[in-house]
């Protein structure tokens, strides 16, 4: 169902254009944009911009990318949506809290990746957003994507926002782009601004879900906003993706801190992580265990210490160790194999035994380009090098090998 009925018409895939994208649907974008001669008849621009549309979507998305049919934005939109495992995350936290579903609006409705994820879940759903062409594309994706019920309303967040009925679920993702394009990472230069509707956005929605720039300082944004219940951090493949604040009317006392990346989930209150007192190591032991980037984005690091049993290389280090394995930790697991210091004899003993390896600085000065010359050390292979302060002062290299699993 549409709202707003004075939608733009999608330019029509012809005949010509359509065979054209689906021969090309694998090739390089830029190769076929110089070899403008083998698309006769074709509207070309249309056809790169599906071509590269599906195969972004096909990294980001792949569930979608395997839908025929769909029509694709220009680049920037499908820089901006969300990927499939953050969208299914968004999701699976709807359900937990509100399992027998309701109703649900997406303010910023974007390509829909959100948006089709969440609103699978609930009775009434609708999707907002400001920009015409993209509510265009909404209509004729949605209903290919199984959702032909949902409502598309062309409509300002703020706008949209001072006339709905109230709601179960609310979701927003702010855009996080100045009018010249630049990205923003603080809470009052995202659009809409969330500090300034918080109030309105707790009146509409029992549960208000607000999507922020991983750059952004959660403690702070916390601090600025009211009835915060939870935050969660979101990484996916190495690196922080999102980061999560969940408003939920009425909510009072510190939120609840989630750390997901993958199926690995590890939660605790500011005040757990404060009063938290880990072991210190006096050696360095068998294992070594470098916090995910969830954990170190929420400053989750003396309690992932004391909740897993192990030992701390130093207060500012955040490495960890033990003597016996521990399974499933919330990061990277590595097996020593050598620890070198910096001394003359040392170092040669350190470039005869590792002269590859993959190094990283913790809680070290300088950085990972010029501790590299200095050490000759070639970059990659199946060895990892941590650069780091143990407990008692001392600069270490530590060599080791990343346990599988």
């Amino acid at each position: 169902m549409t709202e707003n009925c004075d939608l733009p018409t999608l330019p029509a895939l012809d005949a010509a254009t359509a065979a054209y994208v689906r021969l090309h649907r694998d090739d390089d974008v830029e190769r076929l944009a110089l070899s403008p001669g083998e698309a006769a008849g074709v509207d070309l621009h249309l056809a790169l911009q599906e071509i590269e549309g599906r195969q972004r979507l096909g990294r980001k998305v792949p569930s979608w990318a395997a839908v025929e049919g769909l029509r694709l934005p220009p680049r920037l939109a499908l820089e901006q949506c969300s990927g499939e495992a953050a969208a299914l995350y968004k999701a699976r936290l709807a359900h937990s809290l509100l399992p027998r579903g309701g109703s649900m609006a997406d303010l910023t409705g974007g390509l829909g990746v959100d948006f089709a994820a969440q609103a699978r879940l609930f009775e009434s759903c609708t999707y907002v957003e400001r920009r015409a062409e993209l509510c265009a594309l909404a209509r004729h994706n949605l209903p290919l994507l199984g959702l032909a019920r949902a409502r598309v309303a062309c409509a300002a967040a703020e706008d949209y926002l001072a006339a709905m009925e109230p709601v179960d679920w609310l979701f927003l993702d702010p855009s996080r782009r100045d009018e010249a394009g630049r990205k923003t990472v603080l809470l009052a230069d995202c659009r809409p601004d969330v500090s300034e509707l918080a109030p309105l956005l707790l009146e509409k929605g029992r549960y208000v879900l607000v999507k922020l720039s991983p750059m952004l300082d959660a403690a702070d944004a916390v601090r600025r906003l009211p009835s915060v219940a939870g935050v969660h951090v979101v990484a996916h493949g190495g690196e922080c993706k999102e980061l999560l604040l969940l408003l939920s009317r009425g909510h009072e006392g510190e939120p609840l801190v989630t750390c997901a990346d993958g199926q690995r989930l590890f939660s605790f209150r500011p005040a757990e992580e404060q009063a938290a007192t880990p072991a210190q190591a006096a050696t360095l032991r068998r294992y070594l265990y470098e916090p995910g980037p969830a954990l170190l984005k929420a400053g989750a690091l003396k309690l992932t210490a004391v909740r897993f049993g192990l030992a701390k290389l130093h207060p500012n280090s955040h490495l960890y160790t033990s003597d016996a394995l521990v399974g499933d930790f919330p990061g990277r697991t590595f097996l020593v194999e050598g620890v070198y210091g910096f001394s003359k004899k040392e170092l040669r003993r350190f470039a005869a035994n590792c002269p590859r390896a993959n190094l990283t600085l913790r809680n070290f000065p300088g950085t990972t380009a010029d501790l590299r010359r200095r050490l000759r050390l070639k970059e990659g292979g199946d060895r990892y090098c941590f650069a780091t302060t143990l407990a008692d002062g001392g600069k270490v290299l530590i060599v080791c090998r990343k346990v599988k699993g």
